[in-house]
């Protein structure tokens, strides 16, 4: 996916339809000169509406679609005709799309499936024909509601990465490489920080026809929560996946105090981060001899489990997979039990 193609945020002028006027109207035929009052009903306005997108992976398509107007009711005409609705106006967007109020940043919309539809702006209402406010007492009401107002916001779009696993690690630590070599994805590979300006997804095949959704995020920096580097542009696709693998080369000069920055900006961004399940991966591995391995396993950081992997020998992937595929199992149970 090209750099430039990747768009993750929007801002957008929406404009939902307002509601048709009802009619005033009375029948009069030639044989009935004083027919009762038979204006119809207004049309309803056109909602503004979200609707989840498994073919999008960007909010590309709507960055140069400043303003979205939805079509306004048309009014009611007498023999009580209803006037025609207004269009609805629909916005595919890709799955892990939210939509925030622009100036007070209300949570209005979140999709989460293919197929989803949500009514960002309702349409106005439609106002009521003067047919309906006949009575014993007022047999001919001159008066008809007119339709409700349209309503204009402006609208935030934020897409957060749906995925399974969420490669979190320092720039040049074998993230892009890693998902390479275990998905048909094709990441921008070299051998200097940020070669991965966007996120990239790919998915991974598992035993007996299973698989996962791996998304390898731009490298974090220290720092990376109060906005340095790439990482606050990119942080909060890491808020949307069930599992978060870290990756130390095994050739960092500590590698608990760089998993430990890692953890502390994750933090520092969003503290339920620090909730999420979380493997480790020691990278590179092929670069270092089998005693100094031995060495390393003596300091590396507790309460996690750790694989050490080579993704250019393709040493360690299998058990690394085992080891994904065990946290994510051990992470539904919790969520469908609520523990």
């Amino acid at each position: 996916m090209a750099s430039s193609n990747f768009i993750d945020y929007v801002k957008i002028n929406c404009r939902s339809g307002a509601g048709g006027a009802g009619s005033v109207h009375f029948r009069r035929e030639k044989h009935v000169p004083k027919g009762g009052p038979d204006g119809g009903d207004g049309g309803g306005g056109g909602h503004i509406i979200l609707r989840g997108n498994s073919q999008h992976w960007t909010l590309l398509h709507l960055k140069y679609r400043k303003h979205i107007k939805a079509e306004p009711g048309k009014a009611g005409e007498g023999g009580r005709r209803t006037g025609h609705e207004g269009e609805d106006v629909i916005l595919d967007v890709p799955l892990g799309t939210i939509a925030r109020h622009a100036e007070t940043g209300e949570h209005m919309a979140e999709i989460t499936a293919d197929g989803q539809e949500i009514i960002l702006l309702p349409g106005g209402r439609a106002g009521l024909g003067n047919d309906h406010f006949k009575s014993a007492t007022k047999q001919t009401p001159y008066y008809a509601q007119t339709g409700e107002s349209e309503r204009e916001e402006w609208i935030i779009l934020e897409l957060k990465l749906l995925a399974d696993i969420g490669l979190v690690g320092f720039p040049n630590a074998g993230k892009s490489t890693l998902l390479s070599v275990m998905s048909a994805a094709r990441p921008e590979i070299a051998d200097y920080p940020f070669t991965t300006l966007v996120p990239n997804l790919g998915v991974v095949a598992y035993r007996d026809y299973k698989s996962f959704v791996m998304a390898d995020i731009p490298g974090i920096i220290e720092g990376a929560s109060q906005g340095k580097g790439l990482g606050l542009r990119f942080l909060r696709h890491i808020e949307r996946n069930s599992v978060l693998l870290f990756m130390v080369p095994v050739t960092a000069d500590d590698i608990r105090a760089e998993y430990n920055t890692l953890v502390n900006e994750l933090h520092q961004y969003n503290p339920e981060l620090s909730d999420k399940e979380r493997l480790l991966a020691i990278t590179k591995t092929d670069l270092v001899t089998d005693e100094e391995l031995d060495t390393i396993r003596k300091s590396l950081p507790e309460r996690v489990k750790t694989v050490f992997i080579s993704a250019i020998n393709q040493q360690g992937l299998t058990e690394l997979k085992d080891a994904i595929w065990q946290t994510l199992s051990d992470a539904q149970v919790i969520v469908q039990t609520g523990e």
